[in-house]
């Protein structure tokens, strides 16, 4: 009988111990974001990094957000081509950098005085890119960013611009993109002016995407990320919303290769970053107008939502009135943006 008491006892204490591993986790998982109307960024509460950004998911396609995960990814200091702006505040030069064994354009911005300097890598939205040139897009961000004193590199993706061209894969998963992007990051590292613990992405629209699909396939690559009028965390939404009605050869092309989303929904989630935020290790600030007429704002809310479950330091301000391009808020969203990346940056 004493022996039976025992064995109750030990049980008694794993089941105990248990219950408190389990009360643990969930406060772990407790939402850290929140949706707010108001000009202040609330106090950002510290996360550690998952148990998940250690592991890496299964690869079921080199397509996939999981093929990028287990890739490696270096570049060289961006090389200077020529210099476009000169002022009081920053310099500006066309620059080319190695992203895989594809050549990327971009500018440069740089600013007046003693580095080394925070550094931000800009993701462009969606604009055609037979017609695109060479830093379009975030024109705005770039020169209020510079003289607010970081080191700014937007990046022309594969296919834009004096970027080598682009397999119709790379365009359609965005996959491409985002290898442009993290190797953007790569690139400052090497650049003298940047200090290279201080850097931070930010992205507008499909680059809004292209900045998430980053930060779930190499965790800490950025100290802090910033979207803007972000195009929807899930794959499929967005390839309904414009793939679809656009360019339908595409999506055909996709279906054909891979099989549709009803045949094989694992392959489209594998694309979505939504499946992987949980890998998320830094903060994120999101900005969206309540009239967005090209990402709608259900959108926004459900990525902040599924963030802020994954237990990542998110927030997401809404600009009441606000159409997706931004007109009479910007320059407050721009505000906010550059006092969130001083605080997480440090400088």
């Amino acid at each position: 009988m004493p022996t039976l008491a025992l064995v109750l006892v030990l049980v008694l204490v794993l089941l105990l111990a248990a219950a408190c591993t389990d009360d643990a986790e969930k406060a772990r998982r407790t939402p850290a974001g929140t949706t707010t109307p108001s000009a202040s960024v609330p106090p950002s509460p510290r996360t550690e990094p998952s148990v998940a950004a250690e592991r890496l998911p299964p690869a079921t396609s080199p397509y996939s957000l999981p093929a990028l995960m287990a890739e490696e990814f270096s570049s060289e200091r961006p090389r200077r081509i020529r210099t476009v702006v000169e002022n009081e505040a920053y310099t500006e030069h066309e620059v080319r950098y190695r992203s895989g064994d594809v050549r990327a354009s971009g500018v440069l911005l740089v600013p007046r005085g003693t580095g080394p300097f925070p550094a931000v890598v800009l993701n462009h939205g969606y604009i055609e890119p037979s017609s695109y040139v060479s830093g379009q897009g975030l024109s705005r961000e770039q020169e209020h960013l510079a003289r607010a004193g970081f080191v700014v590199l937007h990046t022309d993706y594969r296919g834009h611009a004096g970027s080598d061209p682009a397999s119709d894969l790379d365009r359609e998963t965005r996959l491409g993109y985002t290898r442009d992007a993290i190797n953007a990051v790569h690139a400052l590292r090497k650049e003298p002016s940047v200090d290279p613990d201080r850097i931070a992405m930010l992205g507008r629209s499909m680059g809004g995407g292209v900045t998430m699909n980053a930060l779930v396939a190499q965790p800490g690559l950025v100290k802090a990320a910033v979207i803007y009028a972000s195009v929807s965390s899930d794959y499929l939404e967005n390839l309904r919303r414009w793939t679809l009605p656009e360019r339908p050869e595409s999506a055909q092309r996709l279906f054909r290769r891979f099989g549709t989303p009803r045949d094989r929904p694992r392959f489209y989630d594998g694309l979505s970053a939504r499946t992987y935020f949980d890998r998320i290790t830094v903060p994120v600030l999101a900005h969206h107008g309540t009239l967005d007429e090209s990402c709608p704002l259900p959108w926004a809310r459900t990525t902040q939502r599924l963030m802020a479950e994954a237990g990542v330091d998110s927030t997401l301000r809404l600009y009441p009135g606000e159409h997706h391009a931004f007109g009479p808020q910007w320059l407050d969203s721009m505000r906010l943006t550059v006092r969130f990346l001083r605080r997480e940056l440090s400088a």
